[in-house]
């Protein structure tokens, strides 16, 4: 049983991965990002996620490895706090709280104690670079609250601030200037670049720095697209710059190579340009990343780069320039116009990617699974051009066809519409175009919805619009003389006084069609596609519109613009009930009678789960977001939980996922990630990507069900062998870090050992060695009942036994008794 308190909202994933740059390990095998509160830390040769590094209670902020330990890390974040961890094993190793709210990390290799960030004090748009001392202690929470100015009036990007020549000073950029502190002298040098004496329409803003890291040299981004490289900046006067221009826009991000030998820049034109000794003659590109650059790194090592997208993407880069991996998160699009769908073949979240693709998420292991270009024109980045934006998306009949619905309007009376169904092909793995239709409608579509019903064996679209129609498209057979084909065509138009048509759904076994017409809503016989009952109860306009599911499938919810949710009896043709509510999301459970409704409030939103047959909500929380909440969607689960509380029944066979207008993806968890984990694994976080290979076997994760299945295909046998994860030597040699592990020979035999029976595990029928030595054939009859419990098999077996006897000596008949003792039954697992 769950406890009410336990049930939480939690982030469930989908953070951005290119809020900070990104960070590699010293030997390049590893990269870190910030997730929302969490640090992941993914494989660079395989991409997967290996560790989810839990402890901060706000957004994480700021990566760095720790300059005296490389298998350390440090992270900061808005919550106050500075966090060193173990990344190879997941271990948080101690928290030192600042106090002030964290907003970049930097360190040094020369100053070990201390580490730079970057806070406000006073006014919330001016931010200060601060050294904090870590002081040394043996406790696990520690305060550090002895800070040094360096730099004042400085960008609160990381971007922004770089330290050079092996930390002899750090340089600062914001809006036109360039502040540069130098450590041992102590002093500040400030440089300006004036816009007012440029040529017209120059844009001189900095948007990013770098520092050579052997020479004195920096190289500042702006906005204009050049890149400037200061030398001599030591002196007020003598300071020079030199230019380079390659970008049409502004350049996002800088990096220098370990050696300085080269430049990395990157922006919006999608390329990284790498400039070979800083030179604009000598440069090489890597083209076609997909998307803006926002950051660039660069390994320790030297031999990888990588480089942080927009559309939620970060992809390693070979020394050569050549990409090697492709780590993808959720995008982040501008607006998300189809919703939150799942796609009943990969239980996937659907929704809007990169424009003019739908991207297929998986929600299990937080990360993209691929994307399908819908609109399938070649993206151009420009800000004055009017792109075409994919509004609308549906599955149907168990993800067999997708609907989509595209849209481009330049001005009011040029609007163009097209309507795309996707047929799944099961040898390709994918979707592909069926049909198009070219402006379905006069007016924008405002919904679309298939018949699921499993009795109809033809499938049936229907699309709502503006222009006052609602259209019922069905599959027809569209083969000729070359080839046999199907397709989409229209077989019926309905109106309802030139209302516009703002929403459509289908009741659960597809017979009923509901559509709203504005304030009024219409129920359509869906055979003859007649006007069956109209509701109208005046209170605005129809929102959203959902029919009862299971034992509640004859009520019809619609929630109104005038903040009133209805709920009509399609038996009675009546109003069952209406209360007031903001409602800006209402999603039905698939799998049970529940409806889900989020309202909206002045301090938040508010979570109301319900079945339409009962006047009192089986749930409600209230401020489950602090912000809007624009899209929900019940997804089922794949193995059902087992909820007693009747609060929490609603999660049994779902879950809900809810989408705020930041774009963060949340769930409702009854655990938190803690207390989820094994009491072994609190220690190391167990790579769960790992391969099945035959160690993998032997860690006793599906032990208990393969003993379960011998013990029926054999009979219950008396001898087994204990389950490995009660063992203490094996727990010892897989849970303790291994460099303060002995070495690998002492622990072998005590290993080995721990896998052998001991004498507690011999049954009550088993005869002591000693008599066993003495006895013949009674002997043979006891070993054999070891092995076999039914009468049949024992008598067969000692006639073999008796035939065995006659052919060994007794020393041999010794070692084949203690053989048969042993259980080998986890070879068949290899």
């Amino acid at each position: 049983m769950v406890e009410e308190e336990s049930l939480r909202v939690v982030r469930c994933g989908g953070s951005e991965l290119n809020f900070r740059r990104a960070v590699f390990s010293a030997d390049s095998k590893y990269i870190f990002c910030v997730s929302g509160d969490f640090v992941k830390v993914y494989s660079t040769a395989t991409e997967e996620c290996v560790h989810i590094l839990h402890g901060h209670s706000d957004l994480v902020t700021g990566l760095q490895l720790n300059p005296s330990n490389h298998l350390q890390l440090y992270s900061c974040s808005f919550d106050g706090t500075i966090k060193l961890w173990d990344y190879i094993d997941g271990i948080l190793i101690k928290t030192f709280t600042v106090g002030h709210k964290l907003h970049a990390l930097f360190t040094l290799a020369h100053t070990k104690d201390s580490v730079f960030v970057t806070i406000n004090k006073e006014k919330p748009d001016i931010f200060q670079l601060v050294s904090v001392k870590l002081p040394k202690s043996s406790s696990q929470e520690i305060e550090a609250k002895e800070t040094a100015f360096v730099l004042d009036y400085i960008n609160q990007s990381p971007k922004c601030i770089a330290f050079g020549n092996e930390g002899e000073y750090v340089a600062a950029v914001r809006d036109f200037y360039l502040s540069v502190y130098f450590f041992k002298k102590k002093t500040t040098s400030r440089f300006t670049l004036s816009s007012s004496r440029n040529r017209k329409h120059a844009k001189n803003n900095f948007t990013c720095v770098a520092c050579h890291p052997k020479e004195d040299c920096i190289a500042s981004g702006h906005k204009d697209g050049k890149i400037r490289l200061w030398r001599n900046f030591d002196d007020d006067k003598k300071y020079t710059y030199t230019c380079l221009h390659w970008h049409h826009d502004m350049v996002m991000d800088l990096a220098f190579s370990v050696t300085g030998t080269s430049l990395l820049s990157g922006g919006r034109e999608s390329v990284l340009v790498e400039w070979r000794d800083a030179t604009e003659k000598n440069k090489e590109f890597l083209p076609r990343l997909g998307a803006t650059i926002e950051h660039i790194s660069v390994s320790p090592a030297g031999d990888l780069f990588c480089t942080s997208h927009s559309d939620n993407k970060i992809i390693v880069i070979h020394r050569n320039l050549e990409a090697s991996a492709v780590i993808q998160g959720l995008v982040k699009d501008k607006n998300i116009f189809t919703g939150l769908i799942i796609d009943p073949r990969t239980r996937a979240l659907v929704l809007n990617g990169k424009p003019g693709h739908l991207q297929f998420y998986s929600l299990q292991s937080d990360k993209q699974l691929y994307n399908l270009d819908i609109v399938q024109q070649e993206y151009i980045s420009d800000n004055d051009l009017i792109q075409i934006e994919l509004r609308k998306a549906a599955f149907g009949c168990q993800g067999h066809w997708l609907a989509t619905v595209e849209q481009r309007q330049e001005k009011e009376t040029e609007l163009e519409l097209q309507m795309k169904l996707w047929a799944y092909n099961k040898k390709t793995q994918g979707f592909v175009l069926n049909t198009k239709v070219s402006m379905p409608h006069e007016d924008h579509i405002t919904a679309l919805c298939f018949c699921n019903a499993e009795k109809f064996e033809n499938p049936t679209l229907v699309t709502a619009s503006k222009d006052g129609h609602f259209k019922v498209w069905i599959l027809t057979d569209d083969s000729d003389i070359y080839k046999k084909a199907v397709g989409w065509t229209c077989d019926f138009v309905g109106s309802y006084h030139k209302y516009q048509a703002t929403n459509c759904c289908f009741s659960e076994d597809g017979s009923l069609l509901a559509v709203s017409f504005e304030e009024i809503v219409t129920i359509w016989d869906s055979e003859t596609w007649e006007l069956k009952c109209t509701f109208c109860q005046r209170a605005g306009k129809i929102r959203y519109l959902c029919f009862g599911r299971w034992t509640c499938s004859k009520y019809l919810l619609g929630a109104t613009e005038n903040d009133i949710l209805c709920c009509w009896n399609l038996l009675s043709c009546a109003l069952e009930w209406s209360t007031k509510l903001n409602v800006r999301v209402m999603e039905p459970d698939p799998n049970s009678e529940n409806i889900a409704a989020i309202s909206q409030s002045s301090v938040g939103s508010d979570l109301f789960v319900f079945k339409p047959s009962e006047p009192r909500p089986l749930y409600i929380q209230k401020k489950i977001s602090r912000e809007e909440v624009h899209w929900g969607v019940f997804v089922p689960r794949d193995v059902p939980e087992s909820f007693t509380s009747e609060a929490y029944q609603w999660l049994n066979r779902s879950q809900f996922y809810f989408l705020t207008k930041s774009q963060s993806l949340l769930t409702f968890s009854a655990k938190s990630p803690e207390e989820k984990l094994t009491p072994t694994s609190k220690q190391l976080l167990a790579e769960e990507s790992l391969p099945t290979t035959p160690f993998y076997f032997i860690l006793g994760r599906h032990r208990q069900q393969q003993d379960e299945k011998l013990n029926d295909a054999l009979g219950n046998e008396l001898v087994q062998l204990p389950l490995t994860e009660n063992i203490p030597a094996i727990s010892e040699l897989l849970h303790t870090p291994a460099h303060v592990l002995p070495s690998a020979s002492f622990l072998c035999s005590m290993f080995i050992n721990s896998l052998l029976l001991s004498k507690e595990t011999k049954s009550a029928e088993e005869i002591p060695d000693d008599v066993d030595m003495e006895e013949e054939k009674g002997s043979d009859d006891t070993d054999e009942e070891n092995d076999f419990t039914e009468k049949a098999q024992d008598t067969n077996d000692i006639d073999l036994g008796e035939d065995i006897i006659h052919q060994l000596s007794k020393s041999e008949e010794k070692e084949l008794r203690k053989l048969r003792k042993v259980d080998y039954s986890w070879v068949t697992t290899l």
